[in-house]
């Protein structure tokens, strides 16, 4: 039996069973009995969709209407280890009278418009980075999503270094409900960064954020989408953006004097930024470099002379040994002067009370689990938990090194006797040269940028944003918000 309308509106919300609309409909000729509930569920004799999870979104044909949805693929021929794979499927039915259409219409909309799902994205795609198949992904995976959603997007792709965060600083906000970054990290980063530095930056940066993996390191949508279960791909990024749920991201400001760079990745100094940067020199062969140079590397090991110093968070207030504080205080307050855009949290010396002194293998710095879809460089990281995860070596013999960088891939480098893992709410950098060289020196690598080069490094002939030289960090917790699959 149909329900009128004034029964409809009068129905309890929070009866997530309670029928929204139910009514006799044609489907493959035959008329049957279909209902919307309240709570989301839209139901026919051969099938039951969540709305939230299972549908995109749907169009009205003629006398027709036709559910776009996901649901999970069954077993094939050609391919039976894909079996619970998300694939597109179109349900069609047909309402019998117009009035009944009508009702159709308006309540399927007024239950999607009810989750509060992305109606209008700008993408931002990088066509260089990686293997250069960022169009590709878009066209076969994440296009065909957005049109089954009936998402309005604006398509920008980025011509040059750091145009994505040039676009982000002058993006009319009020125009969209997210941003689409279809590339690497590197885009998600000169967002963000595009974003804090606008005069607006207080309500720019709640600009929900979306980030599809497209290029050589996908650390951000691989930690997004392995904390739900979920493999790394660019539909199931899609998916998540799509459904609209969302979560905090915590975000780092690096300070050297009066620059300032926006981090929500990771900072590496030592052997990690080394190979993650050096490795370029063999680009041609792909994502393989990495693990070609780490090689080398390991090998022909290198230290570098330097300090950390850092706020440990509760229940690592033992790593390290005791800071006494000097004139820095007054040093660090002085270069703190009024700048376009935000400025990055109040930095206050007397709590960096723990220090490490070198020489160091490596310094590294994370904000999300994983560094790349191979590298679960932090394991106990947390999106907005205020904290930055710190993994030092100090030294390592080079067998035991080898082993636990093949650990890496699902986090048991960690473990190791030669590693101290902890959480730091701030950290100083102090690097130094090499201990085999004091005439060459090592590169600051943040969220797969070089930040800063020193003496007798891979082209440091090339300009830095920052100078090879003591830099703090601080986190503000939950400052940006990134679309996030369901859990």
């Amino acid at each position: 039996m149909r329900l009128t309308e004034t029964e409809i509106l009068t129905m309890d919300p929070t009866d997530a069973g309670a029928p929204l609309l139910s009514d006799q409909v044609q489907i493959s000729g035959n008329v049957v009995p279909m209902t919307l509930t309240t709570g989301g569920k839209l139901r026919w004799p051969d099938r039951c969709l969540s709305i939230a999870k299972d549908v995109l979104g749907f169009t009205v044909e003629g006398s027709r209407i036709k559910i776009n949805a996901v649901i999970e693929s069954g077993p094939g021929i050609c391919c039976p280890s894909n079996v619970g794979a998300p694939m597109r499927k179109t349900f069609t039915f047909e309402p019998l009278s117009e009035d009944s259409l009508r009702l159709w219409n308006q309540r399927l909309q007024s239950v999607i418009d009810s989750l509060g799902r992305p109606k209008r994205l700008f993408v931002l795609l990088n066509p260089y980075g990686g293997s250069r198949s960022a169009p590709k992904v878009f066209s076969h995976d994440v296009k065909p999503l957005l049109d089954d959603a009936n998402i309005h997007y604006t398509l920008q792709e980025t011509k040059y270094r750091l145009h994505a965060k040039e676009v982000a600083h002058s993006l009319d906000i009020m125009g969209y409900d997210g941003v689409l970054c279809v590339s690497g990290d590197g885009i998600l980063v000169e967002v963000v960064n595009g974003l804090l530095e606008r005069e607006d930056w207080s309500s720019a940066i709640k600009m929900p954020l979306g980030v599809i993996p497209a290029g050589t390191s996908n650390g951000m949508a691989k930690s997004l989408l392995d904390f739900v279960g979920e493999s790394c791909t660019a539909f199931n990024a899609t998916l998540a953006i799509i459904r609209g749920h969302k979560r905090s991201l915590d975000v780092a400001t690096v300070l050297q004097g009066q620059k300032k760079y926006f981090s929500v990745l990771m900072l590496a100094w030592g052997l990690i930024a080394d190979i993650d940067i050096e490795s370029e020199k063999y680009r041609w062969m792909g994502s393989a470099r990495m693990d070609f140079y780490a090689i080398q590397r390991i090998f022909c090991l290198r230290k570098y002379h330097g300090c950390i110093k850092f706020v440990a968070a509760p229940g690592f207030e033992n790593f390290g040994e005791p800071n006494e504080l000097g004139g820095e205080i007054d040093e660090l307050n002085s270069n703190w002067v009024m700048q376009d855009g935000y400025c990055g949290p109040t930095f206050d010396m007397k709590g960096f009370n723990r220090k490490i002194e070198g020489p160091f293998v490596s310094i590294w710095l994370h904000n999300v689990p994983w560094g790349g879809e191979d590298v679960l460089a932090a394991p106990d990281a947390k999106f907005s938990d205020g904290y930055l995860d710190l993994i030092v070596m100090k030294d390592c013999p080079k067998i035991s090194l080898a082993t636990l960088m093949g650990e890496m891939n699902k986090g048991g480098h960690v473990r190791s006797p030669h590693v101290l893992y902890l959480k730091v709410k701030a950290f100083a950098l102090e690097p130094g040269p090499r201990a085999d060289d004091p005439n060459k020196e090592g590169i600051i690598d943040v969220d797969g940028e070089v930040l800063a080069r020193g003496k007798g490094t891979y082209k440091c002939d090339q300009k830095t944003l920052m100078t090879y030289d003591k830099l703090h960090i601080k986190v503000d917790q939950g400052l940006a918000t990134v679309f996030s699959p369901i859990n």
